[in-house]
């Protein structure tokens, strides 16, 4: 029984140490493949560590989130973390089906049930080389609008129509003159 026990004593190790949790250290986010350092359990470190990610989806952990860990072929050397979680963060009370993304500033991008989305954030832009379109019959907002260019409603431009019953001095005038303006 000991022939036995001490050969299988190696595929147990490494049975043992296939799939494993961890804490994040560090992370190399600029290579191709995010590289991380983790802390295993008995203070094992490990550098340099792919770090599987979703096509399309992209995360810089931060130090002390925590990863799931599989050491490919057994071999602890050839580990690739596959997840990574942050409990400090995540957001909870959410309804089934529902979908968020999340960073530790509280930002959120929020996929909620009735086919709602929440976007919480600081400031938030939009880059589009050629435009941005809403196809919607009603737009709100709270506070101001600012535009550096022309606004143009209905066809008529708001900063160079003309306008009926222009009284000089009191800043008030008539509607604008159908037809006029660009």
């Amino acid at each position: 029984m000991r022939g036995i026990d001490r050969l299988l004593s190696p595929m147990r190790r490494r049975l043992a140490h296939i799939v494993t949790r961890a804490v994040v250290t560090l992370v190399n986010d600029a290579a191709k493949m995010q590289a991380l350092q983790l802390r295993l359990l008995a203070d094992e470190t490990l550098d340099n560590v792919e770090h599987w990610q979703p096509y399309g989806f992209t995360a810089n952990p931060l130090a002390g989130a925590e990863a799931l860990v599989l050491a490919v072929g057994g071999h602890r050397a050839h580990s690739v973390v596959v997840s990574c979680g942050d409990r400090r963060y995540r957001i909870t009370g959410m309804q089934g089906g529902e979908v968020a993304i999340y960073t530790d500033e509280k930002d959120k991008i929020h996929l909620k049930r009735g086919r709602v989305i929440e976007v919480e954030t600081r400031t938030l832009n939009i880059k589009a080389a050629d435009s941005v379109n809403f196809d919607t019959p009603l737009i709100t907002q709270t506070g101001g609008i600012e535009a550096a260019g022309d606004v143009i409603g209905a066809g008529v431009s708001l900063g160079s129509h003309p306008h009926s019953d222009v009284q000089p001095g009191d800043g008030q005038s008539g509607g604008p003159i159908a037809g006029g303006g660009a």
